[in-house]
């Protein structure tokens, strides 16, 4: 077998489980009243105080407008504030941060998914969770994900 039909063979097996495990977090998201992009933003924001939207929009991809609107919407469901003018480190950029309402409503989607996740976790062997917990990076780097 070419090292192309193994990749291909892996992505084949991997692909159906990744998106049923995805599935059910954006449905655990939607629960608390959030989209999986809600969810996102609002991990990026918390973990990154001051982040504006320019940033935020390269970081997933997204159009800066795109991003604004989503931005706008986080902010008038309460869950992001914009900085005051010279809060943050740049005073010609308005930036973002993450209210308490955000902060709750995140921890919500978190514990909700990590329930989920621990409950089928324990279902399996030792040997299997290894197998996850050595593959939690390189999904991530899969993913592309910012670390």
């Amino acid at each position: 077998m070419s090292p192309d039909t193994d990749m291909l063979a892996l992505a084949d097996e991997l692909r159906p489980g990744l998106l049923r495990v995805s599935r059910q977090l954006r449905r655990d998201a939607q629960v608390a009243g959030l989209s999986a992009l809600d969810t996102l933003l609002l991990g990026m924001i918390k973990k990154r105080p001051g982040v504006g939207v320019s940033e935020l929009a390269e970081l997933e991809s997204l159009s800066r407008p795109t991003m604004s609107e989503h931005a706008k919407r986080l902010e008038r469901a309460g869950w992001v504030a914009r900085l005051a003018p010279g809060e943050g480190q740049d005073r010609r950029r308005i930036g973002l941060k993450i209210t308490p309402a955000g902060t709750r409503a995140l921890d919500a989607v978190r514990r909700q998914r990590n329930d989920w996740l621990a409950a089928r976790l324990a279902r399996l062997s030792p040997e299997a969770r290894a197998a996850l917990a050595a593959a939690a990076r390189p999904l991530l780097e899969l993913a592309g994900a910012p670390q």
